[in-house]
């Protein structure tokens, strides 16, 4: 099974995407988009951005356990990741993650 973007509306009226893996696990959350346009906009700025290690922000929670963002050149994050048990599990979130960003929309909307 490949990866994909479901595109779905939170409850308060917002859009937001995440990006599944192939075996279905979520390996990046989006923000909340006002509209669906940008939403569909943040989808291609993902496949644009992932593989940029300029783009990739890793991160340690409060908790210690890390997890990253991906931005865009300008700096405003696209999405966050889960958080992970190792540095190793993370980094194997990002490759799934460069791996699946050019991946279809399923528009859930």
């Amino acid at each position: 099974m490949a990866g994909k973007f479901v595109l779905k509306i939170s409850r308060g009226g917002k859009f937001r995407f995440n990006l599944r893996a192939g075996n279905g696990q979520v390996i990046l959350t989006s923000e909340a988009y006002k509209t669906k346009k940008s939403a569909l906009n943040g989808t291609v700025s993902v496949g644009k951005n992932c593989n940029n290690e300029k783009c990739i922000d890793r991160k340690v929670a409060k908790n210690g356990k890390p997890y990253f963002n991906l931005k865009s050149t300008n700096g405003q994050v696209i999405g966050k990741s889960q958080m992970y048990a190792s540095n190793a599990s993370m980094e194997k979130g990002i490759r799934s993650v460069q791996k699946n960003g050019g991946s279809p929309v399923d528009d859930q909307t």
